[in-house]
């Protein structure tokens, strides 16, 4: 599976991430419900759950999820779990650093 590197983005912005199905599903297949879950890939951050600013909207193929937050130089994992119409069940993650405003990765 390859992991997609989302943009970069800074503590104070709310920021959507898509995640595209197209090239998985089976031909004629819809995705029916999706399930989003993040970890930290390096850094520190006590609950990187709270970063998930809503539900999944599915407009299929894709899946987009509204982020906010998220500690200053930590790169998270942002992992996205759907079902599709015939129950198959397909995974993409993306990883996601979180910035200053000025673009530092550091808060130091």
């Amino acid at each position: 599976m390859a992991i997609l590197i989302l943009p970069a983005k800074s503590q104070a912005e709310d920021i959507p991430v898509s995640f595209n199905f197209l090239d998985q599903l089976v031909f004629g297949e819809v995705v029916t419900g999706a399930t989003i879950t993040i970890v930290v890939y390096s850094g520190t951050d006590p609950n990187p759950g709270d970063m998930i600013a809503g539900v999944p909207v599915i407009t299929s193929p894709t899946v987009t999820v509204p982020i906010q937050d998220g500690v200053v130089g930590t790169i998270y994992t942002i992992v996205c779990t759907v079902t599709g119409s015939d129950t198959h069940v397909y995974s993409q993650e993306g990883r996601l650093a979180v910035i200053t405003p000025g673009g530092l990765f550091s808060n130091h």
